[in-house]
């Protein structure tokens, strides 16, 4: 799944990156609003994690002008602790959620997984496609009894799926959230993960999940 965080203190900032990038989430960044709604507009994110307090524009319009361009992006609003008032107009501009400053990088990853299964059917960490089972907190993937070593790429590039069972997945959106902004579309590296799940997911299994769609993608097929 791919976030793009979004403030002005480069440090947190950083430290947001890295936090997320270690739990297999692709991650973009931006530092002002002008930059940040840019970056929105162009791509394709699952989640949004923004600042209110910016330069150039700050949180709130960028949020109600995303809103007002049908971005309907799930937005997790950071504010200072006693901007209550700028809690309420987060909301009111169209964000999902807000965090206050400073929070425990815990709540931050619980928060996310929350809006993430928000438009989902899945109300628990469980994500279940026929016997293949993953669990969103602690990325553990099983196929029937059997447990599934992943890398974090494969983790992120199956979760996708997952996400979406039975839909012709391109190449194209696999590259737009399961990888950052400074991925080269003109690689290999998605047809390299996809044979890896497969040798992984349903390698000595009766059913194949993963299929090819030939001339269009990729699916994880269930009946």
């Amino acid at each position: 799944m791919r976030i793009l965080v979004v403030d002005d203190d480069r440090h947190l900032n950083g430290i947001i990156k890295r936090g997320l990038t270690e739990e297999t989430y692709a991650v973009d960044t931006a530092f002002d609003g002008e930059e940040a709604e840019y970056l929105a507009c162009v791509n394709s994110y699952d989640l949004i994690i923004l600042d209110i307090m910016m330069p150039k524009k700050d949180g709130i319009e960028v949020c109600q002008s995303l809103r007002g361009n049908h971005i309907n992006t799930p937005i997790l609003m950071l504010t200072a602790k006693d901007a209550v008032e700028d809690r309420v107009r987060g909301l009111d501009a169209g964000a999902d959620d807000y965090l206050v400053k400073p929070f425990a990088f815990s709540e931050l990853l619980a928060r996310i997984r929350a809006l993430l299964r928000r438009d989902g059917t899945a109300k628990t960490p469980e994500l279940k496609v026929g016997d293949v089972v993953l669990n969103t907190r602690t990325r553990e993937v099983w196929r029937g009894n059997r447990a599934i070593e992943l890398t974090t790429k494969e983790y992120t590039v199956l979760e996708y799926f997952m996400r979406h069972p039975n839909v012709v997945v391109t190449r194209t959106m696999l590259e737009e959230h399961a990888w950052d902004y400074d991925f080269d579309s003109m690689s290999n590296l998605v047809d390299v993960y996809i044979r890896r799940l497969r040798r992984k997911i349903d390698e000595g299994e009766e059913v194949s999940l993963i299929q090819t769609v030939r001339g269009a993608g990729y699916r994880l097929k269930i009946s």
